[in-house]
């Protein structure tokens, strides 16, 4: 079953039909060409998206204590429509482990005993290789992940599994 953008993995965790995730994986929305703004802001269009994803993630029920982001502008930006959209009372901050090239162990390492609903906004390459450690799914250390999109995951003995995914495509 599909919510929206939203598409649910085999044995989807849920409480009362919200959908339960400890962990969500986030990549940024799309940002204006570095030639136009070399801050890379979002554009009008990722600025949308954002807030419909982050809308469509609070209206299922994902409410981040803490939402964490690269500290890059695009990244922060993604970062507080997730905020806004959600508890205002969420830690939200630049953490370090985020940007494109870091190491996805620092983060994974960062993640190990959390148990509070967080929001990791990030880029590629680096969200693809941290979901591949999370869920040991691959040995290259790359898997699909969607653009401008998310990962749900949940903890599951010694790691993590994915639960669902959002889209950030447009509709």
């Amino acid at each position: 079953i599909s919510r929206g953008n939203f598409t649910p993995t085999k044995n989807t965790p849920s409480y009362h039909g919200a959908i339960l995730m400890t962990l969500l994986l986030l990549h940024h929305a799309a940002a204006v060409d570095p030639r136009q703004d070399a801050r890379r802001p979002l554009s009008a269009a990722g600025a949308a998206m954002a807030g419909r994803v982050a809308g469509e993630l609070a209206a299922q029920g994902f409410l981040p204590e803490a939402i964490w982001h690269s500290g890059k502008l695009r990244a922060k930006q993604t970062a507080e429509a997730l905020w806004l959209a959600g508890d205002h009372r969420a830690e939200i901050a630049a953490v370090r482990g985020l940007q494109p090239s870091d190491p996805p162990a620092w983060m994974a390492d960062r993640l190990v005993g959390e148990t509070r609903p967080i929001a990791v906004v990030g880029h590629m390459p680096h969200l693809p290789a941290l979901l591949a450690r999370l869920t040991a799914r691959s040995r290259t250390g790359q898997v699909g992940f969607p653009l401008h999109g998310g990962v749900g995951l949940v903890p599951d003995g010694t790691g993590w599994r994915e639960v669902w995914r959002v889209s950030g495509a447009l509709q």
